[in-house]
């Protein structure tokens, strides 16, 4: 598409592709409202996926999304910096060790599913402890970019 074309049509994809986006955008939005309150699903990534599928079908929604008081700031961080708040890395690490632990002392019978959800907990932890957070306070992360 040519430039004029963009301006025209501000929407690089059609109609049936765009409705595709659309729906697998509202798919993400709710798993990631529900990871607000449930730490078993990670709302961070499932707002991300929201965005970028809302970022092709709809720049109102995009926008709304970006502006929203919850949601807006974990995206907004993400796409500037690759990173995530400390406080809500802190906090999703927290309730997941938390969820996990009452999953696995009070939920799942026998050792092999006790130990299957324990190591799938701790490589969610693994991979949400290696998200870099621009706001650590100094040493308690040693990989965060330094932003001038």
């Amino acid at each position: 598409m040519s430039r004029e074309q963009d301006e025209i049509d501000p929407h690089r994809h059609p109609m049936p592709v765009r409705l595709v986006f659309a729906g697998l955008g509202t798919v993400f939005v709710l798993l990631g409202a529900a990871g607000i309150f449930f730490p078993v699903l990670p709302a961070t990534p499932f707002l991300l996926l929201a965005a970028a599928c809302y970022a092709r079908a709809s720049r109102r929604v995009f926008a709304w999304l970006l502006a929203h008081r919850q949601l807006g700031p974990l995206i907004r961080e993400w796409r500037e910096y690759r990173s995530m708040p400390y406080r809500a890395k802190r906090r999703a690490l927290w309730l997941i060790a938390l969820s996990f632990a009452i999953s696995i002392g009070f939920v799942v019978p026998g050792w092999p599913g006790k130990l299957a959800l324990g190591a799938g907990g701790l490589l969610l932890m693994a991979w949400i402890a290696r998200i870099p957070s621009r706001d650590a306070p100094r040493g308690a992360e040693a990989d965060v970019p330094q932003q001038d």
